[in-house]
């Protein structure tokens, strides 16, 4: 029997509530594919730097680096001022791990309400890959004469190309294994270049040369199509079905994922995964802590779910990633009134009973 070390972080507010359901859920399906999950919980997150003044206690990442991967609930506490735990726990284990892919698929489930006019599942049907170790985000820049009239600030978009290529390969690699034509739901599978060449003149003409040769080099069967930034945030509310894969840089991703997870329906149900693929890689709803629902039973666990099958389909376990993708989409389809927080019809330890029953059928 195949066993992988699952690193559990809870971490604030709904988080611990979320993640509980994806465990629920996590362990049918094993119980059912014939895996072993061994799990470890760690208390990092707002109540432990209260307790303890600490983010990551001396040892952390080593021990982080021992999981084959992790599963994080959510970060963010209303006493503690914001950015100290994104910073100090989110970015730190991203850089530190070298976790320099961020996967967000914008799927939209059946069942649920799309803000964009006269679209459904067939239309919002892509994927996100964002850089994730550069850009701007690296804190390269400063400040000089601050609180002065003549106070300057600086924040340096930095990239390198060994960092831009092992991008562009997994984005590759991923466009000819879940692309549109991979999944039998479109012509081809097409890699789109999210970038602002006809500005940003030095950073994104390396990511559009790299990105050019790589393909023409090595994936010739993988169609290339490169898009502004700008041009791509109306394209994703117009004409979302025209996009398949895209990749970008740190700081349009960050951008263009949030609102591709309006589209499909809100944080509710969006996903994400902080990958490294040598190494150990987190996997994480995207909606936030959501104090104000912590402890009511309210809150909708379906991104947490959705964040371990994401999990489990990079550990390998590609059948049962699938049963818990089909068990989900049956539940949205047939089952919940609304993704929202105390109007899904169920409590969030039921929506986790149903899934977790589905995929245990």
């Amino acid at each position: 029997m195949k066993t992988y070390n699952i690193g559990i972080i809870g971490g604030d507010g709904t988080g611990p509530e979320v993640t509980a359901e994806a465990i629920k859920v996590m362990d049918a399906v094993s119980a059912k594919f014939g895996f072993k999950i061994n799990k470890t919980d760690y208390d990092f997150g707002g109540e432990r730097y209260k307790r303890t003044g600490e983010i990551l206690p001396d040892g952390a990442i080593a021990e982080l680096k021992k999981q084959d991967a992790i599963l994080l609930g959510a970060i963010g506490h209303p006493d503690v001022k914001p950015g100290i735990l994104e910073k100090g726990l989110l970015l730190r284990m991203r850089f530190e791990m070298d976790q320099y892919i961020n996967l967000r698929p914008v799927r939209l489930f059946p069942g649920v309400e799309c803000p964009l006019k006269g679209k459904g599942p067939k239309e919002i049907d892509y994927c996100v890959v964002r850089e994730n170790s550069g850009d701007i985000y690296t804190g390269s820049g400063g400040t000089m004469m601050k609180d002065t009239p003549q106070e300057v600030a600086s924040q340096l978009a930095v990239y390198s190309r060994f960092q831009v290529d092992r991008c562009l390969k997994y984005a590759f690699e991923y466009a000819r294994k879940y692309g549109k034509k991979a999944r039998g739901v479109g012509p081809e599978n097409t890699l789109g270049l999210v970038g602002k060449t006809n500005v940003l003149t030095f950073l994104y003409d390396l990511w559009e040369r790299a990105f050019h040769e790589m393909g023409q080099k090595s994936y010739p069967d993988i169609r290339r199509d490169y898009y502004h930034v700008d041009a791509t945030c109306m394209w994703m509310v117009k004409s979302p079905e025209w996009f398949d894969v895209l990749v970008t840089g740190n700081l349009f991703g960050d951008i263009i994922t949030d609102l591709g997870a309006i589209t499909q329906g809100g944080m509710g149900i969006a996903a994400g995964g902080n990958i490294n693929p040598e190494g150990v890689s987190m996997f994480e709803p995207i909606g936030g802590s959501a104090p104000k629902y912590t402890g009511k039973n309210v809150i909708n666990p379906l991104a947490a779910i959705c964040a371990m099958q994401m999990m489990l389909e990079t550990l390998g376990e590609e059948e049962a990633a699938k049963k818990i993708d089909e068990a989900v989409r049956f539940v949205t389809a047939n089952k919940m009134k609304s993704l929202a927080a105390g109007k899904m019809g169920y409590s969030t330890t039921q929506v986790g009973d149903m899934v977790a029953e589905l995929v245990a059928k």
